[in-house]
């Protein structure tokens, strides 16, 4: 089952992730993902959609996954 889209819910600690396939159903669920895990979670992922609420967070995220999937290609 290959996740197509994903979303994160942005804190200061602990993050929430949910992943789904392409008929929308989760793939991936991690309700408790620790700051210092995040990134080796997504780098360990194919590339997909994600998705983020609009905060200065995000843009600090974004760079780091982009940059992770820079290194990956």
């Amino acid at each position: 089952m290959a996740i197509v889209t994903l979303g994160i819910d942005l804190a200061k600690n602990v993050f929430a992730v949910h992943g789904v396939d392409a008929t929308g159903k989760p793939a991936l669920v991690r309700p408790s993902v620790p700051r210092g895990k995040l990134l080796e979670l997504i780098a360990s992922m194919p590339r997909c959609l994600v998705g983020m609420e609009a905060c200065s967070g995000a843009h600090h995220w974004a760079r780091l996954f982009g940059r992770t999937a820079t290194r990956s290609s």
